[in-house]
């Protein structure tokens, strides 16, 4: 358990943190696949936006 008690008797508590540890630079296959899915993403907003526009 991750408490202390004060003078006053009053209970602190205190949120368990993860441990830390260091972001790995994306493959060049995760690279690829971030391109990939940000270029479906954007053609994903041009068809919603020219259905959107098409319509009204």
């Amino acid at each position: 358990m991750r408490y202390t008690i004060e003078d006053g008797g009053r209970l602190n508590n205190f949120a368990i943190e993860p441990k830390m540890y260091r972001a790995e630079p994306p493959t060049k296959n995760q690279q690829r696949t971030y391109i990939i899915m940000g270029i479906g993403g954007a053609a994903l907003v041009a068809v919603l936006m020219y259905v959107a526009a098409s319509v009204s």
